[in-house]
């Protein structure tokens, strides 16, 4: 083993050639410092990567969702199948059209949906229904809502517990989610549009206006004054930034518009989304991980989905697929309706109008 000779190449800072009675000192010294700063960073990194687990599996665990296919099996409409071609099959992100039904659900269980709901406290029913079409090549997408007052006819759907709902005809749409929950309102759908629903995705009063909040708010134009005293909404004509309540009470409104129908507060809540796309697109989340952590802790604990979203990476892979979509190409309708013939205040799909637009989609 070398050992350091004094005077034989061992220089002081000041060139005398002595360096004292430490020259073995401190190389030792410096490698003791080194090896604790690479422990503690060794640590640190441990730390982090333990805190990034812990907020995956977090993230991961708020996620409600509902096995829909294996409930509703091969009785259903086919599934669109797009030709493929060399730039779609290379993509790592979906490119296939899609068709999600995205429903707001009025439950008013827990004190905070309550609070925001107000009312009776008993059962859930889809407060707004939207089947949400994405076109190949996420090049456009297509909002349609289907409003809660049209009488449809409801399939026999299955249940949890083995047995099966009656089917019923000449109800109110929003009746298939009371009865028989996520599987009912997307088997009712595919009934009523014979379009297959790819996905599923659910959002209660809370969820929704956290999701505001989380995102800023959002800005929004209306037309006409809006008094509701149901809503408790009072808006003066103009543009506002509302915060999650009021946006909450926005999307509710119904008295406080229009005829005080359900088709009155349609565009109020296709207004809603684009204003959410828009308020998405100006925020880099990806610059501030604790704004982003939020913003992802919201959705995924606001949310039911079926079982192809109930993950993460299937969420986040989907939405990067949708980043480059801008609010302009989305169109928002409204299924074409009339007066039912034997209740003025109920509505009916108008033929074949609305048989074609659902045909587009398919």
């Amino acid at each position: 083993m070398f050992l350091p000779v004094r005077g034989q190449g061992h220089e002081k800072s000041d060139g005398t050639g002595d360096d004292g009675d430490d020259g073995g000192i401190r190389p030792r010294r410096r490698a003791r410092v080194l090896k604790i700063t690479g422990l503690a960073l060794a640590g640190l990194l441990v730390l982090g990567a333990g805190a990034a687990a812990w907020a995956y599996w977090q993230l991961n665990d708020n996620i409600k969702s509902v096995d829909i296919n294996s409930a509703l099996g091969d009785d259903r409409p086919a599934k669109a199948v797009p030709t493929p071609s060399p730039s779609a099959t290379a993509a790592p992100l979906p490119t296939e059209p899609l068709n999600i039904l995205v429903l707001g659900s009025d439950s008013r269980s827990g004190e905070e949906n309550q609070a925001l709901g107000g009312g009776d406290s008993g059962g859930a029913r889809s407060d707004t229904a939207m089947v949400v079409h994405l076109d190949a090549g996420r090049t456009g997408a297509t909002v349609v809502s289907i409003p809660r007052d049209t009488l449809v006819d409801r399939p026999s759907c299955p249940l949890e517990d083995g047995e099966s709902t009656r089917a019923a005809s000449g109800v109110m749409f929003n009746t298939a989610y009371e009865v028989g929950g996520p599987v009912c309102a997307v088997k009712t759908v595919e009934t009523l549009t014979d379009v297959r629903m790819d996905h599923y995705i659910e959002i209660d009063f809370s969820g929704f206006a956290r999701l505001v909040d989380a995102l800023g708010g959002v800005t929004v134009t209306t037309e006409e004054d809006i008094d509701d005293d149901r809503s408790h909404l009072t808006l003066d004509a103009g543009t506002h930034h509302l915060d999650g309540k009021d946006a909450l009470a926005l999307a509710r409104t119904r008295y406080g518009v229009g005829d005080g129908s359900d088709l009155g507060r349609i565009p109020l809540q296709h207004q809603l989304v684009k204003a959410l796309l828009e308020q998405v697109a100006r925020q880099n989340l990806l610059t501030s991980p604790t704004r982003l952590y939020d913003v992802a802790d919201t959705v995924t604990g606001s949310l039911t989905t079926d079982t192809g979203l109930d993950s993460l990476p299937e969420l986040t892979r989907l939405a990067q697929s949708l980043r480059d979509l801008p609010s302009d190409e989305v169109t928002t309708l409204t299924m074409p309706v009339v007066p039912s013939t034997w209740d003025p205040n109920r509505v009916v799909p108008d033929e074949p109008e609305a048989g074609e637009l659902w045909a587009s989609l398919r």
